[in-house]
C-alpha cells in the first residue's frame, strides 16, 4: 500500500486521568503507519497532571503533536467542529482520550480508502474491556456495507464514533459536525447518507474502549429525548425515513428516555452490546 498521510483528532478535558490519556496517545504513536499530524483539543483548563502528561507526549511526538487550548469547556461537538478544519490531511482518524487503538487500526482503514475511493467514513467494531485489552468481554457491533448502514441508521447510530477515520473534505462539504451537544455523530452520519455519501465498517475489533456502565444514565430525560426527536424530524423532512418508522422510532426513544434507569440499562445491554465468544 502506498504511504498516505493522515491526521488524528482528539479532545480532552479536565476529568480525564493522566495515565489513561497517555495510554491512548501512546497507542497512536505506536501505529504501524505513523501519523504526521496529531491535533489535540484541550476543552477548557486542564489539571496540572494532565498538562504534564501532554508535555511529556509532546517531547515524544515532536512537531507532529499540535495542542489547541480552549479557555472554556464547550463539549465534544464544538471541539470536533472547530478541530476538524485544523487537521492538515484529508484523512482524519477520530480518537477519544480514554480509548486504545490497535497498532494496525489506521493502516487497515487507509487500505479501505485506497481500495474504495468513493467511501467517506470507515469505522470498525470496538471491543470493551475493564482492566486490559486482553480482557475483552463485550463488543459494539455495527453493520458493514453502506446498504446495511442506511437501514441501521434509521433506528440507531450506525458507526462507533471513536473508531472512525473520516474524509475531511466530505465532512466539510455537508457542513461539518452539527452544532448540537449530544448525538453529533448520528446527525453527521445521517447527513452524509442523505447526501449520497458512503460509509463502511470493518468487521474486526480495531479500537478498545473502557467499559462504561453509566452511559444509559446520560441518555435520559426530556432534554435528551428532544435532541433525538429533532434528528428524527430531520430524517422525516428529508425523506430518509417513512412516517411509520418515524412514529415508531420516536415512541421508542421517548419510552427509553423516560424509563427508570434499571430498565434502560437492560435495554442498552441487550441492544448495544454483544458478548465476545471465547
Amino acid at each position: 500500500m502506498a504511504k498516505k498521510n493522515y491526521s488524528v483528532l482528539m479532545s480532552v478535558y479536565r476529568n480525564e486521568k493522566p495515565g489513561i490519556l497517555k495510554q491512548s496517545m501512546q497507542s497512536i504513536y505506536d501505529q504501524t503507519i505513523p501519523t504526521d499530524d496529531f491535533v489535540l483539543i484541550c476543552d477548557g483548563p486542564l489539571t496540572s497532571r494532565l498538562d504534564e502528561t501532554i508535555a511529556e507526549m509532546q517531547k515524544q511526538f515532536g512537531k507532529r503533536l499540535r495542542v489547541i487550548r480552549h479557555e472554556e469547556n464547550h463539549g465534544l461537538g464544538y471541539c470536533l467542529r472547530t478541530g476538524l478544519p485544523e487537521c492538515k490531511n484529508d484523512y482524519v482518524a477520530r480518537m477519544d482520550s480514554d480509548d486504545i487503538s490497535r497498532k494496525d487500526r489506521c493502516e487497515k482503514q487507509l487500505e479501505i480508502f485506497e481500495k474504495n475511493p468513493d467511501i467517506s467514513v470507515v469505522g470498525c467494531i470496538v471491543g470493551e474491556f475493564k482492566v486490559t485489552t486482553d480482557d475483552i468481554e463485550t463488543m459494539r457491533k455495527v453493520p458493514e456495507t453502506n446498504a446495511e448502514i442506511i437501514k441501521f441508521a434509521k433506528w440507531r447510530s450506525p458507526m462507533n464514533h471513536p473508531s472512525v477515520m473520516l474524509k475531511k473534505s466530505d465532512i466539510l462539504a455537508v457542513g461539518n459536525y452539527p452544532e448540537v451537544r449530544n448525538c453529533q455523530d448520528w446527525y453527521l452520519w445521517t447527513n452524509l447518507l442523505i447526501n449520497g455519501y458512503k460509509l463502511y465498517n470493518i468487521q474486526d475489533i480495531l479500537v478498545y474502549m473502557r467499559e462504561d456502565h453509566t452511559t444509559f444514565k446520560r441518555r435520559a430525560g426530556m432534554r435528551y429525548f428532544k435532541i433525538q426527536k429533532h434528528l428524527y424530524d430531520i430524517m422525516r423532512e428529508r425523506k430518509f425515513i417513512s412516517l411509520p418508522i418515524y412514529m415508531a422510532a420516536v415512541s421508542v426513544r421517548f419510552c427509553s428516555a423516560m424509563a427508570p434507569n434499571g430498565l434502560r440499562q437492560k435495554m442498552f445491554e441487550k441492544l448495544m452490546r454483544k458478548k465476545v465468544e471465547r
